[in-house]
C-alpha cells in the first residue's frame, strides 16, 4: 500500500513587504548596498523569491523601498524635534546627526550610495528635503530677514548631513563625548545665523 503524500508546508506571512524590508535593512547594515539581493532577503524571511518579485520586482525597487522607509522616519524625528517648542535648530540638527550615526548604512542610501537613482527619484525623498526645509523655515524666520532663508536653511542641511557623514565615516575622533561635541558644533553654527541688522 502506497503511503500518503505529506502536504506540503505552505509558508504565510501577514505582512510580507515590511518583513522584507526589515530584512534587507539588516543585510543592508550588517553588508552593505551591493550585498541587496531579493533571493537573500527572500531567504532570511523563508519565502520564495518569486513572492518577494510580488512586493520589489527589483533591487533598485527593493533600494527605493528602503529609502523611503528611512524618509519617513527621519521626517518623523525631525517633526518630534521641532514639537519641542522655543528655538527648534538645535533639537533639529541633534535629532538629525542622531538618526545619521543610529542608521549609517540607510542613511547613504537615501543618498544614492549603491543605487544613484533613489534620491533622484524617490517622492519619500523629495516629501523628506521639503519638510525639512519647512522646519528649519519655521524657526529661522524668527531671527532672519526672508530674503536669507533660502541660503540659511541650505547652509544647515550641509551642516547636519556633512556632520552626520564625518561621524560614521569614522573621520572624526570624538571620543566617548562625542554627543557633546555635536551639540557645541550646532550651537556654534546657530551664532552665524542671528539677524546682523539693529
Amino acid at each position: 500500500m502506497a503511503r500518503a503524500k505529506k502536504p506540503r508546508k505552505s509558508y504565510h506571512h501577514g505582512d510580507l513587504r515590511n518583513a522584507l524590508l526589515t530584512a534587507a535593512r539588516q543585510v543592508l547594515e550588517e553588508r552593505g548596498p551591493s550585498f541587496l539581493s531579493l533571493r537573500e532577503i527572500s531567504r532570511r524571511v523563508g519565502v520564495s523569491a518569486p513572492s518577494a518579485y510580488h512586493h520589489f520586482p527589483s533591487r533598485d525597487a527593493l533600494a527605493l523601498g528602503l529609502a523611503e522607509q528611512g524618509a519617513a522616519e527621519l521626517a518623523e524625528a525631525l517633526a518630534g524635534a521641532s514639537r519641542a517648542g522655543g528655538d527648534a535648530l538645535l533639537p533639529y540638527g541633534e535629532a538629525y546627526v542622531a538618526f545619521v550615526r543610529a542608521n549609517p548604512a540607510l542613511y547613504r542610501l537615501m543618498f544614492g550610495e549603491g543605487f544613484p537613482g533613489v534620491s533622484q527619484y524617490s517622492q519619500a525623498i523629495r516629501d523628506l528635503r521639503l519638510r525639512s526645509y519647512e522646519i528649519m523655515k519655521a524657526s529661522l524666520e524668527k531671527r532672519l530677514p526672508d530674503a536669507r532663508l533660502p541660503v540659511a536653511a541650505l547652509f544647515l542641511w550641509a551642516l547636519v548631513h556633512g556632520l552626520g557623514l564625518l561621524l560614521i565615516d569614522g573621520q572624526v575622533d570624538t571620543g566617548a563625548t562625542s554627543t557633546d561635541l555635536v551639540h557645541q558644533i550646532l550651537k556654534l553654527a546657530g551664532t552665524g545665523l542671528d539677524d546682523p541688522r539693529p
